[in-house]
């Protein structure tokens, strides 16, 4: 006798279209694929964007850029700008650079020093936009303009010149170096900066704090909406302050790798990156009104930037025409990273 059964239903299990649209929906997936088309592209016109050494410059070029995009990007997220981030790196390499010269102590004093500052630096801004309720874009314009002054008076005071002296023979001087500015052997002659390896350690310890901690529940907390986010018991003020303090450790860790890999500062170094590191945030992924992104897509946004600027360099285009092409191609990865996004929006 044949015993009829019923098939017990199958698992549920997503659909495609609904993990698509899931990874379509993170904020770096459209610059990755932004990434993709500008990599593809200087690599068919541009036979030294091939080397290895080559991509080292680019790696190098990003992190320079990227090193200060995570924390920007943190900011961005929680729902505020730093227009002083840029030049408080250069104050910080100048900071270091003077107390050491000035005083002739060991270099670590003068880092330690400068790091003081670089926190107290982001800790006023923080503390100034909390407090006044104005718009952080203004306090750190102001921030940008009074350091930028600084910066450039008191190096003619100390120095004589618009640069610092000249610290390599100092002591610590080698093994600050050897932290901050290091070169790798990665064969064939090619050596990688150390800043590109602290890049990424930088990026995976912020993508863990987003995604694995309270406080990166907070971020974008008080990124989204900062009321509630309050009202449920979540520290505004602290977590805002926490996040402009954030940028000013990285500007100090920025500026000590452009002290020890340079030996020397100019005053003047620094003005107009704070929008190409809000610029790579926001082709990574964040959104100007805060409360969504990731430092992973900060990190694309730079990668994009150092695989424009070399592969141009590479591609032996016309230097008058270097701002031109430049804004074009990050245009054209913006334009990418919208057109995903609005597509996993549809789906």
């Amino acid at each position: 006798m044949t015993v009829l059964t019923k098939d017990a239903p199958p698992a549920a299990r997503p659909s495609t279209d609904r993990v698509l649209r899931r990874f379509l929906a993170r904020p770096e997936v459209g610059s990755l694929l932004g990434a993709v088309v500008v990599f593809g592209f200087f690599f068919a016109i541009a036979p030294p964007f091939r080397q290895v050494d080559s991509m080292a410059t680019v790696l190098y070029q990003s992190a320079t850029i990227g090193l200060m995009a995570v924390p920007v990007a943190l900011l961005m997220i929680g729902g505020e700008f730093d227009l002083s981030a840029g030049v408080s790196v250069t104050t910080s390499a100048l900071c270091a650079a003077m107390f050491n010269y000035q005083l002739n102590t060991n270099v670590w004093v003068g880092i330690v020093v400068s790091l003081v500052l670089a926190l107290g630096i982001g800790f006023l801004n923080g503390y100034l936009v909390m407090r006044t309720k104005l718009p952080s874009f203004l306090i750190t314009l102001a921030t940008f303009l009074m350091l930028q002054g600084l910066n450039l008076a008191i190096t003619k005071l100390l120095s004589g010149g618009v640069a610092t002296n000249d610290i390599s023979n100092m002591d610590g001087f080698a093994g600050a170096r050897a932290v901050f500015a290091a070169q790798i052997p990665i064969g064939g002659g090619a050596q990688l900066s150390i800043a590109v390896v602290w890049w990424l350690v930088f990026v995976a310890i912020a993508t863990w704090i987003l995604l694995r901690t309270r406080q990166g529940n907070w971020i974008f907390a008080v990124g989204g909406k900062q009321d509630s986010a309050r009202a449920v018991g979540v520290p505004v003020v602290r977590t805002k302050i926490g996040l402009f303090m954030a940028v000013g450790f990285t500007a100090w860790f920025s500026g000590m790798h452009l002290l020890f890999a340079f030996n020397t500062i100019q005053s003047g170094l620094g003005v107009g990156n704070e929008l190409l590191y809000i610029a790579a945030a926001v082709i990574g992924g964040c959104l100007l009104t805060g409360g969504f992104g990731s430092a992973v897509g900060s990190a694309i946004g730079a990668l994009i930037f150092g695989m424009t600027t070399q592969g141009i360099v590479y591609a032996g285009w016309n230097p008058d025409w270097f701002k031109f092409f430049l804004g074009a191609t990050l245009l054209l990865a913006t334009l990418v990273n919208i057109w995903v996004r609005i597509r996993a929006v549809r789906k």
